[in-house]
């Protein structure tokens, strides 16, 4: 009984030891194949400064955020004695605020809306086509597409001012790469849409613009981030319903600081223009490349669900 007991032990560890040779075995195996790594935080907020990013919020978040732009810095009639009565574009009496909400369904899409101002409201959706990430498979960017209205509901004076005639559309492909953990560069494709503009030479109901955004990561919490894009149409020589001749400028700058509390972003930035939506920003733009104003972005995602989920 004895030698019995002896046998079962020894068949037991040897059955033990070819049962641990295959576990580690299968662990080399596994450790030897390449695991895919999705590329996070191209961006830390969901708009680089003006310009949407191709963040999204976490899958079954809600986020808020609100966007500011003050007065120009500097007042060219009344130079600096008016400039520093007007807190250099704090206390100017001119302020554009956007108030938006936004909420992410699903990792790829993004549903909001917005409300801009003088009876102005938006709304938008945002879709991703591709996420940067090497490994198993390699994509070298980041590509979403933004579709979005923009609608006029004040009383307008004229009985052609139909509600059809009151809208306006945005259409924007956004493609980034985060080259390292602290440069990310972003291109930013855009065609405006009207659906009625005054009637006359050079005038279209469409104007495109191509521009670059980028972000450089300083610390842990904070970082620098530009935009600069450029109208290629529809912004010189323009005829109004009067027959006045007037033009806008084709070039919007900007220039910011990102910094994360942990709780919230703050975006603080100059920028050539006042108004706070990007349909106006990218065809109604009368600001030169020097009239620099004051702005600034704070975002809050609220987790719908038991666990929060940001820059997915």
């Amino acid at each position: 009984m004895k030698k019995l007991s002896i046998c079962l032990l020894l068949a037991l560890g040897a059955h033990f030891a070819k049962a641990q040779d295959l576990l580690d075995e299968l662990q080399k195996e596994d450790s030897g194949k390449v695991k895919q790594n999705l590329t996070i935080a191209t961006f830390k907020s969901t708009r680089i400064i003006n310009m949407p990013s191709v963040e999204m919020t976490g899958k079954g978040n809600l986020q808020f955020m609100i966007t500011h732009h003050f007065g120009q810095i500097w007042n060219k009639e009344t130079g600096l004695k008016g400039s520093a009565a007007q807190l250099f574009g704090f206390n100017s009496g001119v302020a554009n605020t956007y108030l938006s909400f936004d909420y992410s369904p699903t990792t790829y899409m993004n549903l909001g809306v917005a409300a801009t101002g003088n009876a102005q409201f938006e709304g938008w959706g945002k879709f991703r086509i591709m996420r940067q990430q090497t490994g198993q498979k390699h994509v070298p960017v980041t590509v979403d597409v933004l579709t979005g209205f923009h609608v006029d509901a004040a009383d307008g004076p004229s009985p052609e001012d139909n509600t059809w005639n009151r809208f306006s559309f945005i259409d924007q492909l956004l493609v980034a790469r985060k080259f390292n953990e602290s440069l990310s560069l972003q291109f930013i494709g855009s065609m405006v849409h009207y659906n009625l503009v005054p009637y006359g030479y050079n005038n279209s109901n469409n104007t495109f613009s191509a521009g670059i955004g980028g972000r450089y990561k300083l610390t842990h919490k904070s970082a620098v981030t530009f935009e600069f894009v450029h109208l290629l149409n529809n912004y010189k020589n323009l005829i109004n319903e009067t027959g006045a001749v007037y033009e806008y400028k084709p070039i919007l700058l900007a220039l910011g600081y990102d910094w994360d509390t942990g709780g919230h972003i703050f975006q603080f930035f100059i920028s050539n223009t006042s108004s706070a939506s990007n349909i106006a920003q990218l065809s109604r733009n009368t600001n030169k490349p020097a009239d620099f104003a004051f702005g600034f972005n704070l975002n809050r995602s609220f987790g719908m669900k038991k666990a929060v989920k940001v820059n997915q």
